[in-house]
């Protein structure tokens, strides 16, 4: 009976590395690297073309098409109208600026967040995500009773020569505040990843604070900071809610595209609304897609170093 059991133990040992072998052989391999989650490459494909189509490229194709309707002088003439001209410059200009200004002050406070902590870290950090949940509409009137002349802010600044309220600057404020947000959280996770040690060792090696920061610091963060500033800008540009009220809505001064193609539709031009956002939606497009291509280039440059 001892016999047998050492027998059959001994014939279960000599067995077990063979079916570990095919259990984790190449073609089991092969079975588990094909397996997947989610189903397979045609069907998630056919959806999520699906999915474009119904909710991005045909509402955009019918913006085009609408847009034409009343042929291609009327579109012309639309587009290169003084007025239209002088609100795209603001709109784009405006909130070019605006990105710009949130990436430099979006990293301090992104910085200070991650680098440091203080009393009211956590009051801070929540008030970052305000701009999100605020109301656009709320947002704007608020900023134009604190800019306005008779403002907290505005009567200090109006004796000093500079008005905030009703200006293009007006403008360039409501865009500083909606679109920071996008900055602030897109650096937080690589700032928190970044590893300490990287700095300690430059200065190690003698580097100055500023060498420091330019040479090891910025690369890794110059990607999320690209994207931030994207995001920003396209929030930006077609702002509408916060900065109807503060801009004034001055034809040729402080007008915003966005609401000259509202004025459009009211007055039932909706070819010449579709024109504005078309000439929008291409100069957006084009602008994003630069970014994108820097961003690429840089990822690529940093990587190859």
């Amino acid at each position: 009976m001892t016999a047998r059991s050492t027998g059959f133990m001994g014939s279960n040992d000599s067995a077990t590395p063979e079916r570990t072998e095919a259990a984790h052989g190449p073609a089991a391999r092969r079975a588990a690297s094909t397996r997947r989650v989610v189903p397979g490459f045609g069907l998630t494909l056919g959806y999520t073309m699906l999915y474009l189509s119904l909710i991005v490229l045909i509402p955009l194709s019918a913006t085009f098409i609408r847009s034409l309707g009343a042929g291609w002088g009327h579109f012309w003439a639309v587009v290169t109208a003084v007025r239209v001209v002088a609100s795209l410059r603001l709109s784009f200009g405006a909130a070019l600026l605006a990105a710009a200004v949130n990436a430099a002050f979006g990293l301090v406070i992104a910085w200070v967040l991650v680098r440091y902590t203080f009393p009211f870290k956590r009051l801070i950090d929540a008030m970052v995500d305000l701009p999100f949940a605020l109301p656009t509409a709320v947002a704007g009137i608020a900023l134009t009773a604190l800019y306005a002349p008779n403002g907290w802010l505005g009567g200090l600044l109006t004796p000093l020569g500079i008005q905030v309220a009703f200006t293009p600057l007006g403008v360039v404020v409501a865009l500083i505040f909606i679109g920071l947000p996008f900055v602030v959280r897109t650096l937080q996770p690589v700032l928190e990843e970044l590893d300490k040690d990287v700095e300690q060792a430059a200065a190690t090696l003698g580097a100055s604070e500023w060498q420091t920061f330019s040479r090891v610091i910025l690369p890794a963060l110059w990607p999320a900071l690209l994207t931030g500033f994207a995001l920003a800008f396209a929030r930006a540009v077609g702002e509408y809610g916060s900065v109807i009220f503060i801009a004034g809505n001055m034809p040729m001064k402080s007008e915003i595209a966005p609401l000259l193609i509202i004025t459009k539709l009211e007055q039932y031009d909706y070819a010449g609304a579709t024109a504005i956002a078309v000439v929008m939606l291409v100069l957006s497009f084009a602008l994003m897609l630069g970014i994108n291509a820097l961003q690429s280039w840089t990822l690529t440059r940093n990587g190859g170093a």
